[in-house]
């Protein structure tokens, strides 16, 4: 399996042909490094969100349209989707489901949802962090969410061979819960997401792997556009 980031949350995954991206906020970024790709030229097949807020709900509909993709989410997300005109496969919390290119199944996540209209905020349901299993491995994207002891249970259940987790606070866990977090998902590597893209979530991901390094797990910060094979 193939991780690519672009920065704040969303997450580009390869596997045997099949390409997958993973709460698309790109053009809504301020992009110093020239290495977060045109939504336009993207190519995919799925669309994996957590949730509605404009900063992981993103560029999904471009990138749906012009790929026909079809977009996993959510029951209420999804349909916020399909009533956009995307293909979409509706899920809920707790339901996993086997597709063509491996399972998806999703986790509870403590944040909110809502979508923004013209006319205000729609209701998007529950948020979510998700599981995607393809090829023998799977990667653990929490989401927006606060630190919550089932975690323990999540990393029980699965071997999480990489986690990827919000460390930014305000909004989301810290540094703190989320070395926490690693703690009890037990992952081969603990990757952070949702930082410094603004200020009320500025910090030090570097802070983070050393934490998470110093109780004897692995870390990694990736840069904007890096990739790795887990």
């Amino acid at each position: 399996m193939k991780i690519t980031y672009y920065g704040h949350d969303a997450f580009l995954v390869e596997n045997d042909g099949t390409r997958i991206i993973i709460d698309p906020f790109l053009s809504g970024q301020d992009d110093t490094t020239g290495k977060i790709p045109d939504p336009e030229d993207i190519e995919v097949s799925y669309i994996l969100l957590t949730h509605a807020h404009s900063d992981h709900f993103g560029d999904t509909l471009a990138i749906a349209r012009k790929n026909d993709a079809t977009v996993i989410a959510p029951f209420e997300v999804a349909m916020i989707c399909q009533a956009e005109g995307c293909k979409v496969h509706a899920m809920h919390i707790g339901g996993g489901f086997n597709f063509d290119f491996g399972r998806v199944k999703l986790t509870i996540a403590h944040h909110g949802s809502g979508y923004q209209t013209a006319n205000g905020m729609e209701y998007g349901g529950n948020p979510c962090g998700l599981l995607l299993t393809m090829g023998g491995k799977t990667v653990y994207h929490a989401g927006d969410t606060g630190l919550f002891l089932d975690m323990k249970l999540i990393g029980e259940m699965t071997s999480i061979d990489a986690a990827l987790l919000p460390i930014g606070d305000n909004f989301t866990m810290g540094v703190e819960d989320a070395v926490m977090a690693v703690s009890l998902l037990n992952p081969v590597l603990a990757i952070p997401m949702h930082y410094n893209t603004f200020p009320v979530i500025e910090t030090d991901p570097n802070e983070f792997v050393r934490q998470v390094e110093s109780r004897g797990k692995k870390g990694k910060v990736m840069a904007i556009g890096e990739s790795l094979e887990i």
